[in-house]
């Protein structure tokens, strides 16, 4: 059974935001389904992804000159600083983590989403721009 799934509630643009999350969905959830031997691959899939996710929601924010980037941005790095601690203790050994990471991060993330996100999904409507993934 997955962790998280997505449903309308996470919908934000119909377009490479919501698509953006939802493959940040799926990779929680075979991190949280992950036997020991693949979470370091998965963790490594979740951590690249993740990068690339937060990179292109802060370019996006930077261009548009986003009143509430930095708070944004600080959030995403706390992400990315617990992940690449989970990865660091898989690594030695230490597997557990990683459904541990899964269940933390998909709470924060419906949150996230449906607050932090969709504000600046509005932001970039309202403003017109078109967001581009990459």
């Amino acid at each position: 059974m997955p962790l998280m799934e997505w449903d309308e509630s996470l919908a934000l643009d119909g377009g490479v935001i919501d698509d953006t999350h939802k493959e940040f969905v799926d990779l929680l959830n075979r991190m949280h389904e992950a036997q020991d031997e693949e979470l370091l691959d998965i963790l490594d899939q979740f951590i690249a992804h993740t990068e690339a996710h937060f990179g292109q929601e802060q370019r996006w924010m930077e261009e548009l000159e986003f009143p509430p980037l930095t708070c944004h941005v600080g959030e995403h790095e706390g992400v990315l600083e617990i992940a690449r601690e989970v990865r660091r203790r898989a690594a030695a050994g230490d597997a557990n983590y990683g459904k541990i990471l899964a269940q933390g991060v998909a709470e924060w993330f419906a949150n996230h989403a449906t607050s932090m996100d969709l504000v600046l999904a509005q932001y970039i409507k309202e403003r017109g721009y078109v967001p581009t993934a990459g």
